[in-house]
């Protein structure tokens, strides 16, 4: 059962996704050029793009590997979230612009409005604005009853039609579009594929300390802390019965910022006591969840 205390804080945030690249000029064109991302720093380890100074991508080179197959588990999206609807809007334009062929679709899901891409690599990529909070509505969740869990809430969403060219049509602006790359950003969540939901949740949950807020027909969890709809999630769609990763291309890492050591020590406590093996620096640890998916946990 997981108690108050075992919980990641309220105030995590995602950081940085790292994706192993093929084509390291193709895949960075594609960010800065399609998504309005800024080269932050180049190293012998990538390229790190981002909005002002905040990094979401980390491109790392890895010619030789291949494709992930489409049923194995690994990266199903990373989701960048915007401060307002015409910032997204001018990202959303651009991002259609570059390649209409990689534009997957649009959901309205009553937290959030949303739009899904792919990168040339086949790498997920939703770009996403959230409804105010004082909107999401919030059920009682008693499947924590039920399995012994703690009982909590479950956030109401949806996946509505959401029109992009009216969206456009209704939010963007040309400053808008002048400002893109100026435009805040930051990673509001990252969504897996796994090979199966119960043990995602033991593993996300009962383990590493996040809540769960929503499930999808045992198809899908979504978990946060601090009452977010959802900074993770897994979903079975493509994956059902997938085992660890291969080394491929695509996910690299997902790195979960926390604000204080206190809270790294805490959850390294955690996964000594459930067997888990990790690396624990004082000030951030590392592990895989039980897809071999790597996880890194940093103080902000």
């Amino acid at each position: 059962m997981t108690n108050t205390q075992d919980l990641l804080p309220d105030d995590l945030s995602m950081g940085a996704v790292l994706l192993k690249v093929g084509d390291l000029p193709r895949m960075s064109d594609y960010y800065q050029r399609a998504l309005g991302l800024e080269v932050l720093e180049e190293t012998l380890d990538g390229v790190h793009l981002g909005r002002g100074n905040t990094p979401l991508i980390h491109l790392a080179p890895a010619q030789g590997l291949q494709l992930p197959a489409r049923g194995e588990a690994g990266l199903f999206h990373t989701a960048l979230l915007f401060d307002d609807r015409s910032a997204l809007a001018a990202t959303v334009a651009a991002t259609a612009q570059y390649d209409a062929g990689l534009y997957v679709g649009s959901a309205d899901h009553l937290v959030s409005e949303a739009f899904y891409f792919t990168d040339p690599e086949g790498n997920g990529i939703e770009l996403y604005f959230d409804k105010p909070r004082d909107t999401w509505q919030w059920t009682t969740d008693v499947t924590g009853q039920a399995t012994g869990r703690r009982p909590g809430k479950s956030v109401v969403m949806d996946s509505l039609r959401l029109p992009a060219d009216t969206y456009l049509q209704d939010h963007l602006t040309q400053d808008a579009v002048t400002g893109q790359a100026k435009a805040a950003a930051v990673v509001g969540h990252v969504h897996l594929q796994v090979g199966d939901v119960e043990t995602a949740e033991r593993f996300y949950v009962d383990t590493l300390g996040f809540e769960r807020t929503a499930g999808w027909h045992g198809q899908a969890l979504f978990v946060s802390a601090g009452g977010y709809h959802h900074h993770m999630a897994m979903n079975v769609w493509n994956s059902r019965g997938a085992g660890p990763r291969k080394d491929t291309l695509g996910l690299g890492e997902v790195l979960i910022r926390v604000p204080g050591g206190d809270h790294v020590g805490a959850l390294a406590e955690r996964l000594k006591a459930a067997g888990i093996d990790n690396h624990h620096t004082g000030s951030e640890l590392r592990f895989n969840d039980p897809w071999d998916n790597k996880i890194r946990v940093a103080v902000s």
